[in-house]
């Protein structure tokens, strides 16, 4: 591996914490970067470590790849790449590490915004295998060579780039399996490609920029520095917004949290009751201040923080997140809100309020004496994309803020003549109450023959199976037998309809010791479901895994349960219904009105606050949409 002068002409970049969460092209990242000289027995020479480095990838006028690492002036150094191995393993937390292998150099690559990390991974190594395809300049060309020398930045990934990397890695793939065919009779050969596809792994494809304007403006707005709050109907995206958000920000310096665990493991955080340090903050402001302040890791965390996010706002009360804003403010030493950290904040106020006890009703967040304070930017996603009927998106609109007319009426009423089943595939019945949804699923599985097979939940850590038990509260046993109405609580491939959320029936187990399920599902693919890995962030550096099937019995759920799920055919019973926007949380699960049956729909089941009917009238007017989206109030 050649190393180029160090005199070459770069920009020197500075990195503050502003510049982590600057906007990045593909070639360069900014990141903690460490580099390590080896030996020939790759034992560390020398060590440097820059804190705000940043990496960035050229082409030198023999169109070959150039690796530059900058930083404090210690490290400061280009590499022309020739063998280059990458591990990846632990991308999804803004970590790598990349060896130069001609080199013997070792850097190591951390608290990355894992988005622009995975694609500047995935340009280096595509790059990288479209070079070795190509053959090495060989020295003797170097050397006669009368090119002026240049560095320019390397092209961006295009559809020539994937299509020959895809045929590279298949072409390889085959002749792998050739040479074992000659090795091994065809059986093996065939059982251990089924097990471990490698299509699945090797085919790569470009990035899909599917944000749509309203997206990119409330991103527009975080880059800026803003603290916001975003919101939207059931259905306009708010998840996948907000993991596009994660995906931005340097993790040890980002606070993911939600106000409920189920919420929480969707975008791959905690609990804010968790992460703040006050549990269910069931004493005093001031207790609770003391109480945070009294444990050196909350102290810890909330001076490492410099993002906030918090999913499903509108389940946190006003004098809680009070009481967090000023445990964040005392930890932090500073007085702005919420101590100078950026705040995002994601969530419906339609949707489901504070969970009530007895006849107490909780003020909603925004209600709090500090929202004014900490929310600088309001805005409200309206693009649909769970449901593609205008005249059903027209209902939930409607249904949201309480309004139901005797066509709506009539409409929702008819649904209960809807034969929504399919083949064996029933309808997820959709309940009030939780131990209404524990006895039908209980009763349902004890009617089916066949032996039960029982999946214990897989802990990296047994110390924290009973906090995960709180959080994942559906993953610690799951009881199945051949019939088991279920459905995926993890999206799986997306582009294939695997979502949360999809149903499916169990058709068999495989044999052997591990007896993994097969799931027909309503979309017709008939798939093995293996387990799959949930994260609980315990801290910045620190989180707990479980190891589980992502499947749940699926005769019956709660509707708090339903939130981010999209169902594809569901019946409820709305006669119980008790909080605001219950029933329109329930009716937004479903896809579409021919998948829908509504037993007992009456007017009195829709209900909305008048307080969050202002709230929302006000956000749009600032908005400027006031006259596009009429409240009415």
């Amino acid at each position: 591996m050649e190393k180029l002068n160090k005199s070459s002409s770069f920009t020197s970049v500075v990195c503050n914490n502003q510049a982590l969460f600057s906007e990045m092209t593909e070639s360069e990242i900014s990141c903690n970067v460490v580099v390590e000289s080896l030996s020939k027995e790759n034992q560390v020479i020398k060590r440097f470590n820059c804190r705000n480095g940043k990496l960035a990838l050229w082409r030198n006028e023999f169109q070959e790849i150039v690796l530059s690492v900058d930083g404090t002036p210690k490290i400061s150094n280009r590499y022309v790449l020739h063998d280059l191995k990458i591990h990846c393993k632990f991308m999804k937390e803004g970590k790598s590490t990349l060896i130069l292998m001609d080199h013997n150099q070792r850097i190591l690559l951390s608290n990355c915004p894992p988005g622009n990390l995975r694609q500047f991974l995935k340009l280096l190594s595509s790059k990288m295998a479209n070079l070795k395809s190509k053959g090495a300049v060989s020295i003797r060309k170097k050397l006669m060579s009368v090119l002026p020398k240049t560095l320019d930045e390397i092209s961006p990934l295009c559809e020539k780039d994937i299509a020959a990397v895809n045929a590279l890695r298949q072409n390889s793939a085959t002749e792998s399996a050739n040479a074992t065919c000659r090795k091994r009779p065809l059986s093996d050969v065939t059982n251990q490609a089924q097990a471990n596809p490698q299509a699945k792994r090797t085919a790569i494809a470009l990035k899909s920029d599917s944000l749509d304007r309203e997206q990119k403006h409330v991103i527009s707005m975080i880059r800026e520095g803003k603290n916001i709050f975003f919101t939207g109907s059931a259905g306009t995206g708010k998840s996948f917004l907000l993991k596009r958000i994660v995906d931005m920000l340097p993790p040890a310096h980002t606070a993911v949290t939600a106000s409920t665990g189920v919420a929480a493991c969707h975008i791959g955080g905690t609990t804010l009751h968790s992460f703040s340090g006050i549990g269910k903050g069931a004493t005093s402001r001031a207790q609770c201040v003391q109480a945070a302040l009294s444990k050196p890791s909350v102290v810890k965390r909330w001076k490492a923080c410099r993002y906030l996010i918090v999913d499903e706002i509108s389940m946190i009360d006003a004098d809680y997140f009070d009481t967090v804003e000023a445990v964040a403010r005392t930890a932090r030493q500073n007085q702005n809100p919420f101590g100078g950290i950026q705040v995002i904040l994601c969530g419906d106020f339609f949707q489901l309020p504070p969970v009530s006890r007895g006849k107490e009703k909780k003020k909603l967040c925004f209600q709090s004496s500090s929202w004014e304070r900490c929310v600088e930017v309001s805005w409200e996603l309206r693009k649909i994309y769970r449901q593609t009927d205008q005249y059903f998106i027209n209902i939930l609109q409607d249904l949201r803020i309480g309004r139901c007319d005797s066509k709506t009426l009539s409409t929702l009423k008819a649904t209960r003549h809807n034969k929504i089943e399919c083949g064996r595939i029933l309808a997820t019945k959709l309940c009030t109450h939780r131990d209404a949804v524990d006895q039908i699923n209980q009763d349902e599985l004890d009617k089916l023959s066949g032996k039960p097979i029982v999946f214990e939940a897989q802990d990296n850590c047994s110390a924290y199976s009973s906090l995960m038990n709180e959080i994942l509260p559906d993953t610690k046993s799951i009881t199945l037998k051949v019939g088991t109405q279920v459905m995926l609580t993890k999206n799986l491939d997306v582009t294939k309809g695997l979502v949360n959320g999809s149903r499916g029936i169990v058709t068999q187990f495989e044999k052997g010791s591990m007896q993994l399920p097969t799931v027909k599902f309503l979309c017709g693919l008939e798939t093995k479901i293996k387990r799959e890995t949930w994260i609980v962030k315990l801290s910045f550096d620190a989180a707990a895994c479980r190891k589980q099937l992502p499947l749940k019995p699926a005769w019956a759920i709660s509707i708090h349960k339903s939130q981010g799920m999209t169902l594809d055919c569901v019946e409820m019973s709305l006669s119980r219904v008790f909080e605001n926007g219950q029933a329109y949380v329930a009716l937004s699960r479903a896809r579409a009105l021919k998948g829908l049956r509504v037993l007992d729909f009456e007017r009195s089941c829709v209900r909305s606050n008048v307080d969050v009917l202002r709230f929302y009238r006000k956000l749009r007017e600032n908005q400027r949409c006031s006259t596009m989206f009429p409240l009415g109030v």
